[in-house]
Order: structure tokens, then sequence, then C-alpha cells
């Protein structure tokens, strides 16, 4: 037997077998109204499972009474664990804070809100069975507004044109992940997150999986527009150049229209007769200069907008800043790096 094939059937015997460890991320933020809801649920789904599991609730600087509620169900089942940041971070820092505290040979992410039903993981660990190493569900049927659904289409179109691998389209954050993976997305230093993206680039065998998503189970939306217009930025500025193309593209297409404006205008001047009889003879405008220059003047603050972000980015990565700060934890050790 080959060292491939030997590697291959210990890591199958390993899925056939009950005897590993699943973590369960869940970032939380103000969500005191559905953490009695998430606990039942996960505890009843996890139950299920038939495999020995711990939850890892990410508190990312709430204002409400959330962390007391983390605090006394810790008290009242050791499997759920957590931190607490000392302010909001967003919550890519807050699922990259759970995996990176994750203790679980395996390893899921889903939010707080239950839009993301703990019930699936049965589905996605029979994947994991059978192979897969990230199992990744694909939204359908949203609730939200159409502004929203409009929005998160176009996204995920958008960006999966923009990347060089392969980034499904409507899947979230809510999946199940092999160590391996876990461990690979750990490693990778860069601050803005962008988990799903991460997790299409580490590769590996993938899957997807359909399910509907629900309303919030209680309390309100985190997810705002302008939160989910900076997840988008933070997706295409992480995983793409295609920007900086799309400049030179319309550097090339200005320029190159100038030159007919120019070609025109001097042949307009030269058989100024001939033009007039078609009522095209040369007039000069003030108008047409000054829409000229704002129009030029757009683009190139556009084309700095764009270099900006990316020069941002780096600033912020040089800096070397932690991406989060714990102010309190509950039965993580939190010397870990961040």
């Amino acid at each position: 037997m080959t060292g491939q094939a030997a590697t291959k059937q210990a890591i199958t015997g390993a899925r056939a077998g009950h005897d590993f460890l699943l973590s369960i991320i869940i970032p939380c933020y103000n969500e005191q109204a559905v953490l009695p809801q998430l606990f039942a649920r996960v505890t009843a789904a996890a139950a299920t499972l038939g495999c020995r599991w711990e939850a890892v609730c990410v508190d990312d600087g709430s204002l409400d009474d959330t962390w007391l509620l983390l605090e006394r169900q810790n008290q009242c089942d050791e499997r759920w664990r957590g931190v607490s940041f000392a302010r909001n971070f967003g919550h890519q820092i807050a699922v990259s804070a759970g995996l990176d505290y994750a203790r679980g040979d395996l390893v899921a992410v889903l939010d707080a809100d239950l839009q993301d039903p703990p019930e699936e993981l049965t589905r996605f660990m029979a994947k994991w069975r059978e192979g897969y190493d990230v199992v990744f569900a694909v939204r359908q049927r949203r609730k939200e507004n159409f502004l929203k659904r409009f929005c998160y289409w176009s996204f995920y179109r958008l960006i999966s044109r923009m990347v060089a691998f392969e980034l499904p389209l409507d899947a979230g954050d809510f999946c199940l992940m092999d160590r391996r993976v876990v461990d690979v997305i750990n490693a990778m230093p860069e601050r803005a997150r962008f988990v799903r993206g991460l997790r299409a680039w580490a590769g590996f065998k993938q899957t997807g999986l359909a399910y509907e998503r629900q309303s919030r189970a209680a309390g309100e939306p985190k997810y705002t527009l302008a939160k989910l217009f900076k997840l988008a930025w933070d997706g295409i500025f992480s995983f793409s150049t295609v920007p900086l193309r799309w400049m030179s593209y319309v550097g090339l297409c200005i320029s190159l229209v100038a030159m007919a404006g120019m070609v025109f205008t001097l042949t307009q001047r030269i058989f100024a007769a001939q033009f007039r009889r078609v009522g095209l003879e040369p007039a000069p405008g003030f108008a047409t200069i000054v829409i000229s220059i704002l129009f030029l003047g757009g683009i190139q603050l556009f084309c700095l907008g764009v270099l900006g972000e990316y020069i941002g980015r780096i600033y912020d990565e040089v800096k070397g800043r932690p991406k989060w700060v714990v102010k309190q934890s509950l039965g993580v050790n939190t010397d870990c790096k961040s």
C-alpha cells in the first residue's frame, strides 16, 4: 500500500468513527433576545450527531446582556465556551477568532440569529463522512427584502468573475470544515478578513448543500447595508487586482476617445465649409470644456480611490496590530496569537 493510499484510508477510518471533537463557532453581537433559543437548538442538534462537541461563542463587543447569558450557559454546560472582545471588531474577525480558538477535529460556523439552522449540521456531517473537507451551505429563498437579495445576488456573481479561483455562488459563512482546512485559514495573516473567500482559496475537496435561509428568530439584523458593502469591498480588494486592470482599460478608452476628438476637431477646422453645409460648423463652447474637465477629473479621482484602497490595506497590514483584543474568556485559552 502506498503512503498516499494509507493516509486516505486513515482519514476515511477516522471519519467513520465517533471519537472526534466538533467545534461550533458562533459569532454574537447584541444577541440577548435570541440566545435562549440558540442554546436549546444547538444543544439538541449536536446531541444527534453522535460525537463530542463544544460551542465557541465570540462576543463581538456587545452592549447588551449577551456576555452575561453566555456566562450563565457556561455554568450550566461547560461545553459552551466563549471569548468577549474589548470592542466591536466586526463579524468576520469574530469568525476568525472562533476558528483560532476552536479545538475540534471538525469545525462548524453558524450565526447566532438562527438564520443558519443548526439542524442542518446532520447533513453536513454526512457529506464530511463521504470524504469532503468543506461542506458549505448554499442559500435559497432568502427572507430579506428585495434590495438586500439583489445586492447579494449581484455581488457573488461579480466577485466570482474577478477572482482566479472557484468561488461558490450564494454561499455564506455557514459551513463545516475539516481541521486541515481550518489550520490553513488560521495561518493566513491578513486583517481584512473575508472568511468564505479564504475558505474557497484554501482548496481541498468542497461541496455545497442547498438550504432555505430563514428570518431571524429574534432581535434586530446586525448587517446593515453599509456593513454589507464593506464586506463586499473587503472580498473584492482582498482577492482580486481586477479593479487595477479596469483602471488601465478606462484610461485607454478615454485616451482613444480623446484622440478621436482631436482628429475630428482638426478635420473640422480644415474643412470648415464642408462641415458647415451639414450643420457641423466649428463652434467654440465653454460648456464642452467644463464637462470634459469634470469628466476627466472624476475618472482620475476614481482611479486614485481604487489605488488608495490597495495602499490603505497595505498600511493596515504593515502596522502588525493584533486582529482582535480579548477582554474576558470562558474556558478558552487566549494565549493564542491573533
